[in-house]
């Protein structure tokens, strides 16, 4: 027996039973599996690990099946050292492609005749089911009640990327839809600023959330307590607002903000960090920046620019369209246009609030166990599993899980010394091959969030790095390199913002930045649609942006061209 801090290494693999990463057998299913390098980078902790990799795994199976998408099954997952990795499910007959395209026209059917209405009564059940699990008080609850509300954690969870993978899916697929028709008509495809034009300046509750906090800005201002807010560390915004004149109230109104929506983290897929009504440092700093910001909230200006510009464009490209196809361009137009405000959305209400509730859900029988000796401190919680949790929740008090929490704390920190590789492939099969089969699948998540298209390398411009445009146009300034969500707070104005990915905690230094390359990235992710929404230039899948440039680095970045030039050597 191998053995890490005493305790069988059989049993640290298995975070996620019957889902970890077995080469052999893996690799003879199938022969390329992708990190989702958007997620899963830096490596998850168990405790979250197994959460995704079943439930996230379960609702891309079940959005694929209910939607019956004509090319794909959704995806099969497996946890790899803190990584999640995936490979497509294809329908690989082609009588069998046909009749799921038969039952897919009528599937769909509902985002086309009510899509608001559709989205309105998935979010209504969701947020139903997370009051059920907000209403138990943690910490007065017994054993039994902390148990069951766990297990209604998971629940939910399930229910909610069954919710996250049909939305998506439904949506996302009439994108792919559109921009191939794009693709046949107008010789345009989503790299395109036309294109971008099309499906630009609309508003989402991210944006909106970010307005509150502009809001709060100005009101801090207003009371006095913008100095305050400017000298003070982020760390100790907090207890400094809290002492000075008038910083009570406004706390009081802003822990009120925080109680409808701060159900979220810094991080968006973990929950080994406080969510911001536990510690309101995180959103107290994007306020301070919009202080030194000074001036209004300029997405409104923005917004009412794109929108003009949208306008101009459906009236270029419809009148470029044949009066048969005008119906059906239209219609696929109109839900395009929805996907880029539900990558936001469900970002919000789905991912980030659910993930919130994990945490709430853990934490209160971390606190349980601590008492009761089971573990040492309360974030020892998320290098458990719910089998282990299942075991010893009722009767904390007879079971010690100290030894597998140290061990699998140990492993979980050489998983992050160690980068897992982008994709595993089999001996022969090459990344040509390999992206092949993704672009062969039509598979919409894959193509236009997690993996996008690769860069194009032109050598005669002599770019240093290439990548795809994610929202066009062209910026130079310093670099400001960000690994973590920690160092947001550190981003300036008028810097280009450096980052592997980017999520929904990362939105407001876009407000001030001039522009986002990023390693990973594809046309439905964050940082594109945010950086189309501010007009700022987003370039993606550059790989290497964050090994190659440096913080202070004066760069020029050309989306158009997809090309990246440092120009301090």
């Amino acid at each position: 027996m191998t053995s890490v801090n005493g305790v069988d290494t059989a049993k640290l693999s298995a975070v996620v039973p019957g889902f970890e990463f077995d080469e052999k057998a893996d690799l003879a299913q199938s022969p390329a599996w992708f990190l989702d390098g958007t997620h899963s980078v830096p490596p998850w902790t168990p405790l979250f690990g197994w959460f995704w990799i079943n439930f996230c795994r379960h609702g891309m199976q079940y959005g694929a099946e209910k939607l019956s998408l004509p090319t794909v099954k959704g995806w099969d997952w497996r946890f790899r050292n803190g990584g999640g990795y995936l490979t497509l499910l294809l329908v690989k007959s082609e009588a069998e492609q046909k009749q799921r395209e038969e039952r897919f026209r009528v599937a769909i059917r509902p985002f086309i005749d009510d899509y608001d209405g559709l989205w309105k009564s998935q979010l209504d059940e969701i947020l139903g089911r997370y009051e059920k699990l907000k209403a138990l008080d943690l910490d007065k609850a017994s054993n039994i009640e902390l148990l069951d509300n766990f297990e209604q954690t998971i629940n939910v969870c399930r229910r909610m990327w069954e919710i996250h993978m049909y939305m998506m899916y439904g949506t996302f697929t009439a994108y792919i839809l559109f921009e191939s028709m794009c693709r046949d008509l107008l010789q345009i495809d989503d790299t395109n600023p036309l294109f971008h034009k099309l499906i630009s300046g609309f508003d989402n509750k991210v944006l909106r959330v970010d307005k509150r906090i502009w809001e709060f800005s100005k009101e801090a201002d207003k009371l006095g307590l913008a100095d305050v807010v400017l000298k003070s560390d982020p760390k100790d915004l907090v207890k400094n607002i809290e002492s000075a004149p008038h910083g009570h109230d406004f706390m009081r109104e802003f822990r009120a903000f925080l109680d409808e929506d701060g159900w979220r983290m810094q991080r968006m897929s973990e929950i080994n960090m406080p969510t911001w009504i536990e510690d309101p440092a995180p959103p107290l700093a994007n306020m301070k920046q919009f202080i030194i910001k000074g001036g209004e909230f300029n997405l409104e200006e923005e917004r009412a620019k794109l929108g003009e510009e949208r306008q101009a464009a459906e009236k270029e490209v419809l009148a470029k369209i044949a009066p048969e196809q005008k119906g059906w361009f239209t219609t696929l137009l109109r839900l395009a246009q929805k996907s880029g405000v539900f990558s936001e959305e469900h970002d919000h209400y789905l991912d980030l609030y659910m993930h919130a509730l994990m945490r709430r859900s853990a934490m209160g029988i971390a606190r349980r166990l601590v008492g009761a000796g089971t573990i040492e401190s309360a974030d020892d919680i998320f290098f458990v599993i719910p089998e282990e949790i299942r075991k010893v929740a009722l009767a904390p008090e007879q079971f010690d899980l100290r030894q597998i929490v140290h061990a699998r704390r140990a492993a979980w920190r050489e998983w992050c010394k160690t980068p897992n590789p982008p994709v595993i492939l089999a001996g022969g099969f090459d990344m040509d091959q390999a992206m092949g089969v993704l672009v062969k699948s039509n598979d919409p998540i894959a193509l236009k969030v997690v993996v996008g298209s690769m860069p194009v390398v032109r050598p005669e411009i002599k770019a240093d790095l290439h990548g795809t445009c994610g929202s066009p146009g062209v910026a130079e300034g310093p670099a400001r390199v960000i690994m973590s969500e920690e160092e947001l707070a550190d981003v300036q104005p008028g810097e280009i913002l450096v980052a592997a990915t980017t999520s929904p905690s990362w939105t407001p230094v876009f407000s001030f930045i001039k522009g986002v390359v990023v390693d990973r990235g594809a046309s439905l992710s964050h940082a594109a649609i945010v950086g189309r929404e501010y007009g700022i230039p987003v370039l993606m899948n550059v790989f290497v942006g964050t090994q190659r440039i440096k913080t202070g680095q004066r760069i020029r970045m050309d989306t158009n061209m997809g090309a990246l030039f440092i120009l301090d050597k």
